[in-house]
């Protein structure tokens, strides 16, 4: 019985991708990134609890893939879409697709890529879909950040951006600890205390920060071990 237990925690990623992007069309955007956040808690404990029950599995491997696409992949792209649309951009929005594409691209390199077994390669669909979900929220709980948030030129440049970067041969950091010594995990200690400093003070608009943190810190992390 217990094999099943992450497949079916998977699946709970897949159906709250299912159940944002109906939100996307019948209901609002806000809880569509609703959603999305808890199809990240999802994702986060499907394999957390195949380790810890010892049952990890390729068809889990790939179950996970697959829901991926839609809750980290297919969700943000038709939210991107939607935010485009919304501020006159009828014709562009359909470049969103972009990030389904390359969403896709990356979960399958990850799952070829034996490089990327202690650290990613490109940004994770999970941080993209965090960057972009995060913009209605800023929009609702944030307004005097909203005009920033769905400013045309913003979501344009997140549109031709991050389906580069998704793809990209620039190594990441991976939240992963072998040791929890501060001296080899300074930088990711950086990260977990800024991460939540930034989210203290600024909610769901220090989310776009903690993304371009990501990325910067793991630049300066390559820059050291050089």
């Amino acid at each position: 019985m217990k094999k099943h237990i992450p497949n079916a925690l998977t699946c709970g990623n897949l159906f709250c991708g299912f159940l944002g992007i109906t939100c996307c069309f019948e209901w609002s955007l806000a809880w569509a990134a609703y959603f999305m956040l808890a199809a990240v808690v999802f994702d986060f404990f499907d394999g957390f609890v195949a380790r810890a029950l010892k049952v990890s599995s390729p068809i889990g491997k790939e179950l996970d893939s697959l829901a991926d696409v839609v809750s980290f992949g297919i969700l943000p792209a038709f939210i991107l879409y939607k935010l485009v649309q919304n501020q006159g951009g009828m014709l562009e929005a359909y470049g969103a697709v972009f990030i389904a594409i390359f969403s896709a691209l990356r979960l399958a390199k990850f799952n070829i890529d034996t490089r990327q077994s202690d650290s990613f390669i490109g940004v994770p669909t999970p941080a993209n879909a965090l960057l972009i979900g995060s913009l209605p929220l800023i929009v609702r709980y944030h307004p005097e950040f909203a005009q920033a948030a769905q400013h045309l030129y913003l979501l344009y440049a997140i549109m031709i951006v991050m389906p580069f970067m998704l793809v990209a041969e620039l190594p990441l950091i991976a939240l992963k600890f072998k040791t929890f010594d501060f001296g080899t995990n300074k930088i990711k200690y950086v990260l977990l205390i800024s991460s939540v400093v930034l989210l203290t003070i600024f909610q769901f608009a220090a989310i776009p920060l903690i993304i371009v943190l990501y990325v910067l810190l793991s630049v300066v992390n390559n820059m050291t071990k050089a």
